[in-house]
């Protein structure tokens, strides 16, 4: 049976693994998950309850309803302090995910080559290469808080580079990116001429500062797609529904290949997301607010059992070193789960330079994270007795 190369040889996700691995374990905690374990607001429940109630069970226009890209519209202006219209600009799609492979697929002929920033979630490369393209990656580093520089950019350009794939705040180490840092990213865009594909799904989980659109920067709202969506901010990972923000162009660009992929998104995620514009954000504000706390329990309870871990600064993800143990993050991964029934993912699955580390979830309640953590504690005591020289006595 024949399968195509650009797919056989792609990897599976190395998030999943772990869950794979982790079935039918008992008592397992998963820091694995990037997904509230809040339930959707009770409002936006309804809002979709009552639209199928009236018989709202159709499809919708391939853009979404208008009243949603209204809202949608609205909310992108109120927040980034960008104006789409919502009749041309404005895409709904099934998760930021489909966004993110109609953006690549719309604007990527074989043999271009997209610069992806890592550590990053790990879809944007294998879209690259479904879409035949060529991924070339950009590392960042904790030393420089895991944000891209202007001169990782430039070392990464050729004649073949036509945009740049990034995700802040970041998926998997909570990095934030400050205007100033995103100006530099802008500069280089505008000088060669490249779109920038901006993954703002976790903006509203920023617990530091103000979260800077490069969308928003002059001269760069044409020259940006911006992604973003529902799961994340209003708990509403199971509903599927994201959507693309940009150039007129390049939106019905992105709508071909939607309309012929997936159609339109389904009318009932939109009419709760509709809901979700209107009424969510007080909600929203207390998940934040505890996410927040439970960002700090998570970063000092690693830093505590001597796993340095970078502050995340956005997102729901600590992503702490565990270099210092002697096991590859595979390894401690995989004992960790076997040993410990604690799912946390690799680092490595997300990048050349997130080897060496674990990305955990805080979107789980305090009692587990607490529990998780002294499950971890115990597990690094146990590894340091494991390697300790052993002390040879006189008979």
């Amino acid at each position: 049976m024949k399968i195509a190369n650009k797919v056989k040889n792609l990897p599976p996700s190395g998030i999943r693994k772990f869950f794979d691995i982790a079935s039918g374990i008992p008592d397992v905690i998963s820091l694995g998950v990037g997904e509230p374990d809040f339930v959707t607001p009770w409002r936006v429940r309804e809002a979709s309850i009552y639209g199928l109630e009236r018989g709202y069970t159709t499809y919708t226009s391939n853009w979404g309803l208008l009243e949603l890209r209204e809202q949608i519209s609205k909310f992108i202006y109120e927040g980034a302090g960008v104006d789409y219209s919502p009749k041309n600009e404005v895409l709904v799609t099934t998760g930021v995910s489909e966004g993110i492979d109609l953006a690549v697929r719309a604007i990527t002929d074989p043999g271009d080559e997209i610069l992806v920033v890592e550590p990053s979630y790990v879809s944007y490369k294998p879209c690259v290469i479904m879409a035949g393209g060529k991924p070339v990656v950009v590392n960042t580093t904790v030393d420089n808080d895991f944000r891209v520089t202007k001169e990782d950019l430039e070392a990464k350009i050729t004649d073949r580079t036509t945009a740049i794939i990034m995700n802040y705040p970041n998926n998997p180490t909570g990095a934030i990116m400050p205007k100033k840092n995103l100006e530099e990213v802008a500069d280089v865009a505008m000088e060669h001429d490249l779109m920038i594909l901006s993954d703002e799904v976790y903006e509203k989980m920023t617990y530091e500062g103000t979260h800077t659109s490069i969308a928003s920067l002059e001269g760069m709202r044409d020259n940006t797609i911006l992604l973003n969506g529902f799961s994340k901010a209003f708990a509403m990972t199971g509903w599927r529904l994201g959507f693309a923000c940009g150039n007129p162009d390049v939106i019905e660009a992105m709508m071909k290949v939607h309309q012929y992929t997936m159609l339109c998104a389904p009318i009932n995620a939109q009419m709760a997301a509709i809901e979700a514009l209107k009424s969510g954000q007080e909600e929203m504000q207390e998940m934040i607010k505890e996410y927040d706390r439970r960002r700090r329990v998570i970063v000092k309870g690693f830093n505590d059992m001597g796993l340095d871990c970078f502050e995340p600064k956005g997102a729901f993800y600590a992503f702490p070193s565990i270099k210092k143990t002697g096991l590859t993050d595979t390894e401690f991964s995989e004992r960790l789960v076997f040993e410990k029934h604690v799912i946390a993912v690799p680092g490595s699955v997300f990048g050349e330079t997130g080897v060496g580390h674990l990305r955990c979830s805080y979107a789980t309640n305090m009692e587990q994270i607490k529990e998780a953590l002294d499950r971890i504690a115990d597990f690094v005591k146990e590894l340091e007795r494991e390697q300790a020289p052993k002390i040879r006595t006189r008979t």
